[in-house]
């Protein structure tokens, strides 16, 4: 056995141990923890800027998102936690008069949490508010994929946090199955639903509970009542987020007939203008893909559809030595093409036609659940209909994403696209045992 399992081992050992002490912190020991990670983020904002470009190429503005997407998650905690931590009184019915039911909310114990390399920072302390928030121990693991943003989040959870509380482990897929063997009280993953379902299998073994954070092709439906010039300008942009590299992303587009033309037309000008300057791709906007062996599966993707026959009506670049593929968008794309039927997670839009809604829905029953739906239509009675016909993690109406910056709704996904919730008080309640009290009066 390696040093870094024997020492993994020997730090779970301990955090067994240690969680009891933990769980029963009250919330001003709790919020002090918060304090000192916040202030730790803070002493390296310029190292973890720099880290997220070399990972990714990503610019200021998304690796301050990041960052500030982070704070806002402890800020909302600290203000927050004495109330989420109080018993919840619930009416006693059936009982003997005088009697007092409650909830308490206790530390679920050790959880296991492992970061994406998408947003390699913001996606590994996000959820670590909630675990801290609810009182748990937690054996943190970044993504090795982005090798720097890993290497400064490790810094910043070792200086703020001892190892019997919050640790962190870096390494690859040989650390990951290690970690996995363990039993701990709860996994918390972000990633694909391949790996998602051998996280759920591992948990299984324990009998560990698990949030699940997967993604999946998430669908926008375009009324012909919606403004298409707005909604063809969001639904681009947001598709060319990261390289196209978010769980979020709006991928299948499914248009009225009657603005199909317009929507390409608009979807074209609005690239044009944003990401290409004298029709150079600037880098600095879209990012790149995260290695050459994802940047491989999306070639390969996107040729397979090409050679069934589907019709690229913008882009189709991709620049190997850069590590980028250009925005693209598809038409007439068989339906046993692979980009069909697999997460692209690049940036490339597949458009479809329809004419009545019905068509919609046949197709989207027959996949899995996506972690998000868009719709874009000024019309009440469209926008009921689609929302009581389909399923989906959550909804943005008339733009894309905006549903996951609310703090006050829960973000999740739902079968394929994940399980479980969290931000705010529903990763508070996610990281949190529900525990049902009956008190008797003597």
């Amino acid at each position: 056995m390696s040093n870094q399992m024997t020492k993994l081992r020997e730090v779970f050992e301990l955090q067994k141990k240690h969680q009891w002490r933990v769980r029963t912190t009250n919330s001003i020991k709790r919020i002090e923890k918060l304090g000192l990670l916040k202030s730790r983020i803070r002493r390296y904002e310029d190292e973890i800027r720099q880290a997220c470009y070399e990972d990714l190429k990503q610019n200021a503005e998304m690796s301050n998102g990041q960052i500030s997407a982070t704070y806002s998650e402890i800020d909302e905690a600290i203000v927050n936690l004495e109330s989420w931590m109080s018993p919840v009184d619930v009416e006693a019915t059936n009982q003997i008069d005088g009697s007092r039911a409650y909830i308490r909310r206790e530390a679920r114990g050790i959880v296991l949490l492992f970061g994406p390399w998408n947003f390699p920072f913001s996606l590994v302390f996000q959820p670590l508010v909630s675990i801290i928030s609810a009182g748990n121990c937690a054996l943190v693991k970044p993504n090795e994929l982005a090798p720097r943003t890993s290497a400064v989040t490790s810094k910043i959870i070792r200086e703020a946090f001892a190892a019997e509380h919050i640790a962190v482990f870096e390494g690859g897929v040989d650390l990951a199955n290690e970690m996995l063997e363990l039993p701990v009280n709860h996994i918390f993953f972000t990633g694909s639903p391949v790996v998602g379902k051998a996280v759920m299998a591992a948990a299984a073994v324990h009998l560990a509970s698990v949030t699940l954070e997967l993604g999946g092709k998430n669908p926008v439906i375009v009324d012909r009542s919606a403004n298409i010039e707005d909604a063809a300008g969001k639904i681009v942009a947001t598709r060319n987020v990261n390289c196209g590299q978010v769980c979020l992303c709006p991928e299948n587009i499914w248009i009225h007939q009657d603005c199909m033309s317009d929507f390409i037309k608009v979807a074209r000008a609005t690239v044009d203008t944003i990401y290409y300057e004298d029709n150079v791709l600037n880098m600095e906007l879209t990012g790149k893909i995260i290695n050459s062996r994802n940047l491989s599966r999306i070639e390969e993707y996107l040729t397979d559809a090409r050679d069934k026959g589907a019709v690229v009506v913008y882009g189709g670049q991709i620049d190997t030595e850069n590590q980028v593929v250009h925005p693209t968008m598809l038409t007439d794309v068989d339906p046993d093409a692979v980009i069909i039927k697999e997460e692209v997670f690049g940036p490339i839009l597949t458009l479809f036609t329809y004419e009545h809604l019905n068509e919609v829905y046949e197709s989207l029953h027959n996949e899995p659940t996506p972690l998000a739906l868009y719709i874009f239509s000024e019309n009440d009675a469209f926008i009921e209909d689609v929302l009581k016909n389909t399923n989906s993690g959550g909804v943005t109406i008339n733009n894309c994403m905006l549903h996951v910056g609310e703090p006050n709704l829960p973000f999740g996904g739902v079968n394929g696209s994940g399980i479980g919730r969290y931000r705010g008080i529903h990763g508070f309640k996610e990281l949190s045992h529900e525990r049902s009290v009956l008190q008797e009066r003597a």
